[in-house]
Protein backbone atom coordinates (compact mmCIF):
# COMPACT_ATOMS: atom_id res chain seq x y z
CA UNK A 1 0.00 0.00 0.00
CA UNK A 2 1.26 3.54 -0.63
CA UNK A 3 3.11 5.15 2.27
CA UNK A 4 3.20 8.74 1.14
CA UNK A 5 0.48 9.87 -1.25
CA UNK A 6 2.27 13.06 -2.29
CA UNK A 7 5.35 11.23 -3.58
CA UNK A 8 5.99 11.66 -7.28
CA UNK A 9 8.44 10.15 -9.71
CA UNK A 10 10.62 12.06 -12.15
CA UNK A 11 12.36 10.33 -15.03
CA UNK A 12 15.89 11.54 -15.60
CA UNK A 13 18.71 10.38 -17.80
CA UNK A 14 21.07 7.84 -16.29
CA UNK A 15 24.68 8.71 -15.95
CA UNK A 16 27.72 6.43 -15.89
CA UNK A 17 28.83 5.23 -12.49
CA UNK A 18 32.18 6.04 -10.97
CA UNK A 19 33.72 2.79 -12.24
CA UNK A 20 32.64 3.41 -15.85
CA UNK A 21 29.89 0.77 -15.91
CA UNK A 22 26.35 1.69 -16.97
CA UNK A 23 24.25 2.82 -14.02
CA UNK A 24 20.84 1.32 -13.23
CA UNK A 25 18.46 3.89 -11.74
CA UNK A 26 15.49 2.61 -9.68
CA UNK A 27 12.05 4.00 -10.50
CA UNK A 28 10.09 2.55 -7.54
CA UNK A 29 10.72 1.15 -4.07
CA UNK A 30 8.95 -1.24 -1.72
CA UNK A 31 9.84 -1.54 1.96
CA UNK A 32 8.95 -4.19 4.53
CA UNK A 33 7.77 -3.45 8.09
CA UNK A 34 10.86 -5.10 9.62
CA UNK A 35 13.05 -2.45 7.99
CA UNK A 36 10.85 0.39 9.25
CA UNK A 37 10.85 -1.03 12.79
CA UNK A 38 14.66 -1.26 12.73
CA UNK A 39 14.87 2.41 11.72
CA UNK A 40 12.43 3.48 14.45
CA UNK A 41 14.29 1.41 17.05
CA UNK A 42 17.55 3.08 16.02
CA UNK A 43 15.92 6.51 16.33
CA UNK A 44 14.60 5.76 19.81
CA UNK A 45 18.06 4.65 20.98
CA UNK A 46 19.86 7.76 19.73
CA UNK A 47 21.68 10.15 22.05
CA UNK A 48 20.34 13.58 22.89
CA UNK A 49 23.04 15.21 20.80
CA UNK A 50 22.04 13.38 17.61
CA UNK A 51 19.70 15.28 15.34
CA UNK A 52 19.19 12.29 13.07
CA UNK A 53 20.40 8.73 12.64
CA UNK A 54 21.51 6.90 9.51
CA UNK A 55 21.94 3.28 8.50
CA UNK A 56 22.24 0.80 5.65
CA UNK A 57 19.34 -0.70 3.70
CA UNK A 58 19.48 -4.32 2.56
CA UNK A 59 17.25 -5.93 -0.01
CA UNK A 60 16.95 -7.13 -3.57
CA UNK A 61 16.54 -5.59 -7.01
CA UNK A 62 14.22 -6.63 -9.81
CA UNK A 63 14.59 -4.60 -12.99
CA UNK A 64 14.04 -0.99 -11.86
CA UNK A 65 12.30 -1.84 -8.55
CA UNK A 66 14.12 -2.00 -5.22
CA UNK A 67 12.70 -4.21 -2.45
CA UNK A 68 14.01 -3.16 0.98
CA UNK A 69 13.74 -6.09 3.41
CA UNK A 70 15.93 -5.14 6.37
CA UNK A 71 18.22 -2.44 7.73
CA UNK A 72 20.95 -1.97 10.29
CA UNK A 73 22.30 1.10 12.07
CA UNK A 74 25.58 2.78 11.20
CA UNK A 75 27.59 4.89 13.63
CA UNK A 76 28.09 8.47 12.51
CA UNK A 77 28.70 11.94 13.88
CA UNK A 78 27.43 15.12 12.31
CA UNK A 79 28.28 18.71 13.16
CA UNK A 80 28.04 22.05 11.39
CA UNK A 81 31.60 21.63 10.09
CA UNK A 82 31.82 17.97 9.12
CA UNK A 83 30.21 14.55 8.98
CA UNK A 84 31.94 11.26 9.77
CA UNK A 85 30.67 7.75 9.05
CA UNK A 86 32.21 4.63 10.57
CA UNK A 87 32.84 2.68 7.35
CA UNK A 88 34.63 -0.18 9.11
CA UNK A 89 31.60 -0.76 11.33
CA UNK A 90 29.34 -0.59 8.26
CA UNK A 91 31.30 -3.25 6.39
CA UNK A 92 31.61 -5.49 9.47
CA UNK A 93 27.84 -5.39 10.01
CA UNK A 94 27.23 -6.10 6.34
CA UNK A 95 29.48 -9.16 6.50
CA UNK A 96 27.50 -10.46 9.47
CA UNK A 97 24.17 -9.86 7.72
CA UNK A 98 25.28 -11.68 4.57
CA UNK A 99 25.96 -14.79 6.66
CA UNK A 100 22.34 -14.81 7.80
CA UNK A 101 20.69 -13.50 4.61
CA UNK A 102 23.09 -14.13 1.73
CA UNK A 103 20.53 -13.15 -0.92
CA UNK A 104 20.28 -9.55 0.35
CA UNK A 105 22.69 -6.88 -0.82
CA UNK A 106 23.21 -3.19 -0.08
CA UNK A 107 20.60 -1.14 -1.92
CA UNK A 108 21.03 2.24 -0.22
CA UNK A 109 20.77 4.03 3.10
CA UNK A 110 18.23 5.62 5.41
CA UNK A 111 17.99 8.64 7.64
CA UNK A 112 15.41 10.09 9.99
CA UNK A 113 13.92 13.49 9.38
CA UNK A 114 13.05 15.23 6.15
CA UNK A 115 16.09 17.50 5.79
CA UNK A 116 18.33 16.90 2.76
CA UNK A 117 21.59 18.85 2.85
CA UNK A 118 25.15 18.71 1.60
CA UNK A 119 26.02 15.97 4.08
CA UNK A 120 23.19 13.87 2.68
CA UNK A 121 24.77 14.21 -0.76
CA UNK A 122 28.14 13.06 0.59
CA UNK A 123 26.60 10.02 2.28
CA UNK A 124 24.66 9.27 -0.91
CA UNK A 125 27.92 9.34 -2.86
CA UNK A 126 29.49 6.84 -0.45
CA UNK A 127 26.58 4.40 -0.77
CA UNK A 128 26.52 4.81 -4.55
CA UNK A 129 30.06 3.43 -4.54
CA UNK A 130 28.91 0.53 -2.35
CA UNK A 131 26.03 -0.36 -4.71
CA UNK A 132 27.86 0.30 -8.03
CA UNK A 133 27.03 -0.19 -10.84
CA UNK A 134 23.48 0.19 -9.49
CA UNK A 135 22.19 3.48 -8.16
CA UNK A 136 21.76 3.76 -4.38
CA UNK A 137 18.37 4.71 -2.95
CA UNK A 138 17.75 6.94 0.04
CA UNK A 139 14.81 6.43 2.41
CA UNK A 140 13.88 9.38 4.62
CA UNK A 141 11.70 8.43 7.58
CA UNK A 142 9.94 11.36 9.24
CA UNK A 143 9.02 10.27 12.77
CA UNK A 144 6.45 13.04 13.24
CA UNK A 145 8.02 14.24 16.48
CA UNK A 146 8.70 17.75 15.15
CA UNK A 147 5.90 20.27 15.43
CA UNK A 148 4.04 20.88 12.19
CA UNK A 149 5.43 17.80 10.46
CA UNK A 150 3.58 14.53 10.09
CA UNK A 151 5.04 11.05 10.03
CA UNK A 152 5.81 9.51 6.67
CA UNK A 153 8.33 7.77 4.47
CA UNK A 154 9.87 9.09 1.26
CA UNK A 155 12.31 7.48 -1.16
CA UNK A 156 14.85 9.26 -3.35
CA UNK A 157 17.50 8.67 -5.96
CA UNK A 158 20.23 11.17 -6.77
CA UNK A 159 21.38 12.87 -9.93
CA UNK A 160 24.62 14.85 -10.30
CA UNK A 161 24.44 18.59 -10.94
CA UNK A 162 26.89 20.67 -12.95
CA UNK A 163 29.25 20.19 -15.84
CA UNK A 164 31.95 18.84 -13.54
CA UNK A 165 29.83 17.50 -10.66
CA UNK A 166 31.28 17.08 -7.21
CA UNK A 167 30.13 14.49 -4.64
CA UNK A 168 28.38 17.17 -2.58
CA UNK A 169 26.52 18.56 -5.61
CA UNK A 170 23.50 16.45 -6.47
CA UNK A 171 19.74 16.70 -6.51
CA UNK A 172 17.49 14.16 -4.79
CA UNK A 173 14.64 13.01 -7.01
CA UNK A 174 11.63 11.35 -5.29
CA UNK A 175 10.40 7.95 -6.46
CA UNK A 176 7.20 6.06 -5.49
CA UNK A 177 7.44 4.20 -2.19
CA UNK A 178 5.08 1.45 -1.01
CA UNK A 179 4.80 -0.71 2.10
CA UNK A 180 4.83 -4.46 1.42
CA UNK A 181 4.02 -7.04 4.08
CA UNK A 182 3.10 -10.71 4.30
CA UNK A 183 -0.27 -11.93 5.50
CA UNK A 184 1.33 -13.31 8.67
CA UNK A 185 2.40 -9.76 9.58
CA UNK A 186 -1.05 -8.21 9.14
CA UNK A 187 -2.27 -8.90 12.70
CA UNK A 188 0.78 -7.24 14.24
CA UNK A 189 0.49 -4.22 11.96
CA UNK A 190 -3.21 -3.87 12.71
CA UNK A 191 -2.42 -3.89 16.43
CA UNK A 192 0.24 -1.18 16.04
CA UNK A 193 -2.03 0.94 13.85
CA UNK A 194 -5.02 0.65 16.19
CA UNK A 195 -6.10 3.98 17.77
CA UNK A 196 -5.70 2.70 21.34
CA UNK A 197 -2.97 0.03 21.37
CA UNK A 198 -2.58 -1.57 24.79
CA UNK A 199 0.48 -3.38 26.06
CA UNK A 200 -1.66 -5.23 28.64
CA UNK A 201 -3.57 -7.29 26.10
CA UNK A 202 -3.53 -11.02 26.74
CA UNK A 203 -3.50 -13.77 24.15
CA UNK A 204 -7.23 -14.22 24.68
CA UNK A 205 -7.84 -10.54 23.93
CA UNK A 206 -5.89 -10.79 20.69
CA UNK A 207 -7.73 -14.00 19.78
CA UNK A 208 -11.10 -12.38 20.52
CA UNK A 209 -10.20 -9.39 18.35
CA UNK A 210 -9.14 -11.69 15.50
CA UNK A 211 -12.36 -13.71 15.77
CA UNK A 212 -14.38 -10.50 15.72
CA UNK A 213 -12.60 -9.42 12.53
CA UNK A 214 -13.29 -12.82 10.97
CA UNK A 215 -16.96 -12.56 11.96
CA UNK A 216 -17.23 -9.12 10.39
CA UNK A 217 -15.62 -10.34 7.18
CA UNK A 218 -17.97 -13.34 7.03
CA UNK A 219 -20.88 -10.94 7.56
CA UNK A 220 -19.79 -8.86 4.58
CA UNK A 221 -19.42 -11.98 2.43
CA UNK A 222 -22.84 -13.25 3.47
CA UNK A 223 -24.44 -9.88 2.72
CA UNK A 224 -22.83 -9.87 -0.72
CA UNK A 225 -24.01 -13.42 -1.52
CA UNK A 226 -27.56 -12.67 -0.38
CA UNK A 227 -27.67 -9.48 -2.48
CA UNK A 228 -26.53 -11.50 -5.52
CA UNK A 229 -29.19 -14.15 -4.89
CA UNK A 230 -31.87 -11.46 -4.59
CA UNK A 231 -30.72 -9.94 -7.88
CA UNK A 232 -29.77 -6.60 -6.36
CA UNK A 233 -26.22 -6.71 -7.67
CA UNK A 234 -24.57 -8.56 -10.53
CA UNK A 235 -22.44 -11.42 -9.27
CA UNK A 236 -18.72 -11.55 -10.05
CA UNK A 237 -17.65 -14.96 -11.35
CA UNK A 238 -14.11 -14.53 -10.04
CA UNK A 239 -15.40 -13.78 -6.53
CA UNK A 240 -17.74 -16.78 -6.72
CA UNK A 241 -14.93 -19.15 -7.71
CA UNK A 242 -12.72 -17.77 -4.95
CA UNK A 243 -15.43 -18.30 -2.33
CA UNK A 244 -16.00 -21.85 -3.54
CA UNK A 245 -12.26 -22.57 -3.29
CA UNK A 246 -12.10 -21.12 0.22
CA UNK A 247 -15.08 -23.20 1.35
CA UNK A 248 -13.45 -26.37 0.06
CA UNK A 249 -15.65 -26.84 -2.99
CA UNK A 250 -14.41 -27.05 -6.56
CA UNK A 251 -16.43 -26.16 -9.60
CA UNK A 252 -16.08 -29.64 -11.08
CA UNK A 253 -17.09 -31.49 -7.90
CA UNK A 254 -20.80 -31.61 -7.04
CA UNK A 255 -21.72 -31.81 -3.39
CA UNK A 256 -18.22 -31.07 -2.17
CA UNK A 257 -19.43 -28.83 0.66
CA UNK A 258 -21.93 -31.46 1.84
CA UNK A 259 -19.28 -34.18 1.77
CA UNK A 260 -16.91 -32.04 3.80
CA UNK A 261 -19.64 -31.31 6.35
CA UNK A 262 -20.43 -35.02 6.67
CA UNK A 263 -16.77 -35.82 7.26
CA UNK A 264 -16.60 -33.19 9.99
CA UNK A 265 -19.71 -34.57 11.69
CA UNK A 266 -18.31 -38.09 11.49
CA UNK A 267 -15.05 -37.04 13.12
CA UNK A 268 -16.98 -35.25 15.86
CA UNK A 269 -19.15 -38.31 16.47
CA UNK A 270 -16.14 -40.62 16.71
CA UNK A 271 -14.38 -38.26 19.11
CA UNK A 272 -17.43 -38.17 21.40
CA UNK A 273 -17.71 -41.97 21.21
CA UNK A 274 -14.08 -42.47 22.19
CA UNK A 275 -14.46 -40.03 25.08
CA UNK A 276 -17.55 -41.88 26.33
CA UNK A 277 -15.75 -45.20 26.13
CA UNK A 278 -12.84 -43.79 28.11
CA UNK A 279 -15.16 -42.51 30.84
CA UNK A 280 -16.93 -45.88 31.07
CA UNK A 281 -13.59 -47.70 31.30
CA UNK A 282 -12.44 -45.36 34.06
CA UNK A 283 -15.62 -45.92 36.08
CA UNK A 284 -15.37 -49.71 35.66
CA UNK A 285 -11.79 -49.60 36.86
CA UNK A 286 -12.80 -47.70 39.98
CA UNK A 287 -15.66 -50.11 40.65
CA UNK A 288 -13.37 -53.15 40.31
CA UNK A 289 -10.79 -51.58 42.60
CA UNK A 290 -13.43 -50.93 45.26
Amino acid sequence: MPIHSSSSAAYIHTSPSSNGLPSTRPTSLTIHPSALFSILDHYLRRTDAQHRVIGTLLGTRADSTVDVKSAFAVLHSETDEQVAVDMDYHRAMYDLCTRVRPNETIVGWYSTGSDLNTYSALIQNFYSQETAPNQAVHVALDTGTEEGKGAGVKAYVSSPVGIFPKPENCVFVPIPCELRFHEAERSGLDLLLSPNPSCNQTDLDVLASSLTDVQNMLGRVLAYVQSVLRGEVVGDKAVGRYLMDVLGTSVEEDGGWTAGLQDTLMVTYLANLVRSQAEVSARLALTTAA
